[in-house]
């Protein structure tokens, strides 16, 4: 059985000004973050990928790590496959695509098994990633509407340059999600904690409360009806140029319908990505310090 991995690398990352920040250099080699997340889920036991791309940024994709990385896979005997999230027939006035729901969308006609979700710049740790293969390696036909979602402690994915959302869970007796709500602005305290912006002061949050960084753990089941799903939530735009079809969105809906459970996998893993210019710097110097303390070897995909 396949277990896929599904890399969202056609987001705009309009807060990150010129470039295209999942192509930024962070390693000693010139990796992305995408090279480490591959190695990752390749290392955990994932046997397939799947980068979903917009197509004015291919060339560019290629040059960064497609053409190198189809060079490992076929030395690793790993799949892959490309798809590519259309812009051209985007309504009058919108520039960006409509979202991760469509994105998975995009890729359905290539995914016959249970598949992994993640960005293409968020770095989410080697734990993350055995989790995500054992979860989705004890897949069962019988359970289409069993999914999963790695949650991350909320201390544990804030960034030293500005505020950030995460989506803050609540998790049942069972370990299953059983709400998320988006929250704006959080950042960093002085202390270690974590506050968001509440009138003309601050909330605390709990630090180790439990975040979703958008990797979700999905069996073929997800796919019914998600044409259908989409085009009903375009209908029902009061301005096309605005909103976004998201995962986290569709997978709540499921959960209330009763077509889904969503259990909770806690990884204790550092999180960060590249959200604004001035992540970089940092986000290099961590992968720095991971391959100092022999998480990674400088020649990344030398232990595969």
């Amino acid at each position: 059985m396949d277990i896929t991995l599904v890399v969202l690398a056609a987001g705009i990352g309009s807060r990150y000004g010129a470039g295209i920040k999942q192509l930024e250099h962070v390693g000693p080699g010139g990796e992305i973050i995408m090279d480490y997340s591959v190695h990752d889920a390749i290392r955990a036991g994932f046997n397939r990928v799947v980068f979903i791309l917009r197509p004015d940024i291919r060339e560019e994709f290629m040059e960064a790590i497609g053409n190198r990385m189809e060079a490992r896979f076929q030395a690793l005997g790993v799949r892959w496959a490309y798809a590519y999230q259309e812009t051209k027939d985007l309504p009058e006035g919108r520039t960006k695509p409509w979202g991760t729901g469509q994105a998975v969308l995009c890729c359905a006609p290539l995914l016959d098994g249970p598949f992994a979700v993640i960005n293409a710049d968020d770095y989410y740790g080697k734990q993350a990633f055995k989790l995500a293969y054992e979860f989705l390696s004890g897949y069962r036909p019988e359970e289409p509407g069993r999914y999963g979602m790695i949650g991350f402690v909320l201390k544990n994915t804030l960034s030293d340059v500005g505020g950030v959302t995460r989506g803050v869970c609540e998790v049942d007796g069972d370990g299953d999600l059983a709400k998320v709500t988006e929250t704006r602005g959080i950042v960093r305290t002085a202390g270690g904690g974590a506050a968001v912006p509440d009138g003309d002061g601050w909330r605390q949050l709990d630090p180790d409360s439990l975040v979703s960084m958008n990797m979700w753990l999905l069996t073929p089941a997800f796919l019914d009806g998600l044409g259908a799903r989409f085009d009903a939530f375009r209908a029902g735009l009061a301005d096309p140029r605005k909103g976004e079809f998201l995962l986290p969105e569709i997978v709540d809906a499921m959960v209330k319908e009763g077509r889904a459970t969503v259990r909770v996998l806690r990884t204790t893993d550092q999180w960060f990505g590249i959200t604004y210019q001035e992540d970089r710097a940092p986000v290099t110097e961590a992968f720095r310090d991971l391959i100092a303390r022999g998480e990674y070897s400088a020649d990344l995909f030398s232990d595969l």
